[in-house]
């Protein structure tokens, strides 16, 4: 990446844009001239990239000339307004919200899952024809690589993992009904439903109310569908179901493998160790919404599943990670991959 490239985030006020925005100052993209875009309400809001401020602007046809890379981090109707603009620019296409999941060449990608276990026979690879990539889902991304490296030490038969889903997945709105609810609560008020449309503040649920604005059943369908697309044959099926806790930042996951012949403890956390994973002992504090937040990390867990033998089939995993840091790093590993194509022509 140049120091002239030029880079746009679309949806810059929402709580995606604001992690990307800080990602990528952080990133080789750090030198890059940046572009903040947004809808009406948003307009005008100071915001800091890097060492610089700049402010939210109008987003217009005209918006995405001659930009190398447009990341859509707003709602799903934002991206379907504005991505075809982007994509007709000549402009590599990140979709963060997922809306172009279907569209013809969209691809789903996680490059860390690529690089741990090779490339997917049953997936294409991006290529000059590429019209946009879809991040994957976050959990699926954390469940790929913990499976695979589980599938290291030892064959896996079986896995089924519990999802604790926070608020901030679906955006400022949800955290603030979250909130709202919570003081209502402990003031013995009525309750805002305009989110969930259900009680969600002290309660952990497996749906929302039929006038929610959103779906746990449809994310639920999206973890399943991402991980099979980056498992392809090379990795077991592995069973999601879905609760919303009532936190705001961080997934946790319960994840149970049954392994084919018995490994140690100490054998189950080496194969988890490495790149994007961080391994906690025993002897140290285990994962939590607070202690991964603002981590670049997947941190986990291992113990055996009843008694204390250090030995066996049965495992479980406990894994924490910051949804919307992970989710950013994928979008911007995501963009590396697509960078490379560029000095062959653009992405189109």
């Amino acid at each position: 990446m140049t120091e002239t490239a030029k880079i746009a985030i679309v949806g810059a006020g929402s709580l995606r844009g604001k992690e990307l925005n800080e990602a990528l100052s952080e990133s080789p993209f750090a030198g890059a001239d940046f572009q903040l875009m947004d809808d009406e309400e948003e307009l005008g809001t100071l915001e800091s990239v890097g060492d610089e401020v700049t402010f939210i602007q109008r987003i217009e046809p005209s918006s995405f000339e001659r930009t190398d890379f447009v990341f859509f981090t707003g709602d799903e109707a934002l991206t379907r307004r504005h991505w075809v603009d982007a994509h007709r620019a000549g402009a590599s296409v990140v979709d963060l919200s997922g809306a172009l999941e279907g569209q013809p060449g969209v691809l789903v990608r996680a490059p860390w899952v690529e690089d741990e276990l090779g490339a997917n026979p049953q997936q294409p690879s991006p290529g000059l024809e590429t019209p946009a990539v879809v991040p994957a889902h976050p959990v699926a991304l954390a469940l790929a690589l913990l499976l695979g490296r589980m599938a290291q030490a030892a064959p896996v038969r079986s896995a089924s993992a519990t999802v604790l889903e926070p608020a901030s997945e679906y955006g400022r709105a949800a955290m603030d009904e979250l909130h709202q609810q919570t003081v209502k609560l402990l003031n013995f008020q009525d309750l805002p439903r305009q989110v969930y449309d259900t009680q969600v503040a002290f309660n952990t649920t497996p749906v929302f109310g039929e006038a929610a604005k959103f779906s746990l059943a449809e994310g639920e369908s999206r973890m399943h569908r991402h991980y099979a697309l980056l498992a392809g044959e090379r990795l077991p099926h592995a069973g999601i179901q879905v609760l919303h806790a009532p936190v705001f930042h961080g997934y946790g996951i319960s994840l149970a493998v049954e392994l084919d012949h018995p490994i140690s403890l100490d054998q189950t956390e080496a194969a988890l160790a490495g790149e994007h994973v961080d391994v906690i002992t025993a002897d140290g504090d285990p994962p939590t919404n607070l202690s991964v937040a603002g981590q670049p990390e997947i941190l986990v867990r291992a113990r055996p599943q009843g008694g204390r033998d250090p030995n066996g089939t049965r495992f479980w995993l406990w894994a924490g990670f910051d949804n919307l840091r992970i989710a950013a790093l994928n979008a911007l590993a995501c963009a590396v991959e697509l960078n490379r194509l560029r000095p062959q022509g653009k992405v189109q």
